[in-house]
């Protein structure tokens, strides 16, 4: 099971007959149920349609409302073929049992914090995430390549990423645009109005924050927050790259190119340093693989451009926008200041955790200094909100982190020699965790497109791992 087979054994199957269970169509050993194929429509809705669902309040909801038909197949499948899981699944089920168990700490009060700053919701909410989001994981690697093409998954996620550079554009040139969801009209006013809950279900097309001194707007549509709007960008052009760059021709070609030549705008006027960052380590892995393979000439070529590209930048009014982040650094020292007593927390419980955040005593210069009228941000900052390492790490020790973080490892371990391009783009969304975790929180949609190719990765493996089985066995008696 751990290598990607199915749950169930293998049926024996008399020479030109096909499998009882496999639909009209398909090979032996694909898993497909009665006659009409699954199109794996829910996750190209889901993806594809995510600014609908943004717009209507649903925002990262949409996950769980797209989980239950997701949640129906695998459980129709179970009954019929039997479910494959991916590669090292089990620590990734260790993962979620340590999330279980974090709830049971969930009342006790944690040196250092706000008495009572935690609470059930928030641990139930990222709970019901992890396993949404297994749901994601599972549905998509036991789709078969017929059932969901990659290439509808990488065109979905291609136009994903068309709807956050325009948001980003949008946050840009109206950055006080908002409007009330439908969905935000059905809760009540008292949780309507929690700030967290108004940027899950508030559409808004900036962050007005005080970084210059002055407000700033940093554009966050069709995302949550700005940061996830930079983690999501990051991610999905690599997808932007494969699926319409690598796997497209024409003028569909050089306008994919063109809309991520536009994406440089948005993405620095977001003033997120870490994506600034991503976007490097994505364009020196690419410039590695396109090495490893002998292409020196595209990489020469590839590096001219960035070169030229980075030429225009620094002659353009965006080079001063770059410096002032630089020379104005804002938050370092309150995300220092959180990321240790994450730290802290988690040594005061190794195994499980804290179940999940809670929100710091003062500020990082006195537990005296805390919010006020005139500085409703100051102090109590949320421990474990400034990457999805540090909220793993009080939400679930030293011990759940350690298992998430084996998973991740052991994935990109088993497919490093991805040589497709989905392979490869999948391959460097999985390796972008593992930067980010120290920055932002990749729970909900970044985990959601982390998984997603992950289940890309091991699906990909299947008619490989099928091949090799049927060499082995040709003309042996089943």
């Amino acid at each position: 099971m751990a290598r990607g087979v199915s749950a169930r054994g293998s049926r024996p199957v008399s020479a030109g007959a096909a499998a009882p269970w496999a639909a009209e169509g398909a090979t032996v050993g694909e898993p497909a149920v009665g006659r009409s194929p699954v199109t794996g429509r829910p996750l190209v809705w889901l993806l594809a349609g995510y600014p609908l669902w943004w717009a209507l309040g649903m925002g990262q909801f949409a996950y769980w409302l797209f989980a239950v038909p997701m949640a129906a197949e695998l459980v129709r499948r179970h009954r019929t073929v039997g479910l494959r899981v991916p590669p090292g699944f089990w620590l990734w089920a260790l993962f979620l049992l340590w999330t279980v168990l974090g709830l049971l700490l969930v009342p006790l009060e944690v040196p250092g914090t706000v008495p009572d700053s935690g609470g059930y919701g928030g641990a139930l909410l990222r709970m019901t995430g992890y396993l949404v989001l297994t749901v994601l994981l599972l549905y998509v690697g036991n789709l078969s390549e017929r059932e969901l093409p990659d290439l509808a998954v990488v065109r979905a996620l291609a136009v994903l990423c068309l709807a956050t550079i325009a948001g980003g554009y949008l946050g840009m040139l109206a950055p006080r645009f908002g409007f009330t969801a439908p969905l935000e009209y059905l809760l009540p006013a008292r949780l309507a109005s929690d700030a967290y809950v108004q940027a899950l279900v508030h559409p808004a097309s900036s962050q007005i924050m005080d970084v210059f001194g002055y407000e700033t707007a940093r554009p966050k549509a069709p995302w949550e927050y700005t940061n996830i709007w930079g983690y999501m960008l990051s991610l999905l052009l690599v997808w932007l790259v494969v699926g319409w760059v690598v796997q497209g021709s024409g003028w569909v070609r050089w306008g994919a190119l063109a809309a991520a030549a536009l994406a440089v705008v948005p993405a620095v006027y977001s003033l997120n340093r870490a994506m600034w960052a991503g976007l490097a380590l994505s364009l020196a892995y690419t410039a590695a693989v396109a090495l490893r393979r002998g292409r020196v000439l595209l990489v020469g070529t590839f590096t001219a451009a960035v070169l030229v590209a980075l030429l225009a930048l620094a002659a353009s009014p965006l080079a001063d926008v770059v410096r002032a982040r630089i020379d104005n650094p804002h938050s370092d020292d309150g995300r220092a200041a959180s990321n240790a007593a994450a730290v802290e927390a988690a040594g005061l419980s190794p195994v499980v955790g804290w179940g999940t955040t809670r929100e710091s005593l003062g500020s990082s210069d006195s537990i005296a200094v805390g919010p006020t009228a005139e500085c409703p941000d100051c102090g109590q900052h949320v421990i474990g909100n400034a990457g999805q390492l540090w909220m793993t790490l009080v939400s679930s020790g030293w011990v759940g982190t350690a298992l998430v973080l084996a998973f991740f490892a052991r994935i990109v371990w088993r497919y490093r020699s991805a040589s497709s391009p989905v392979g490869q783009g999948a391959l460097l969304t999985v390796l972008l965790l593992f930067w980010y975790m120290f920055f932002y929180v990749a729970l909900m949609s970044p985990l959601a497109v982390t998984l997603v190719a992950t289940a890309l990765l091991w699906r990909g493996e299947e008619p490989a791992l099928r091949r090799r089985v049927t060499a082995r066995t040709r003309g042996r008696p089943w």
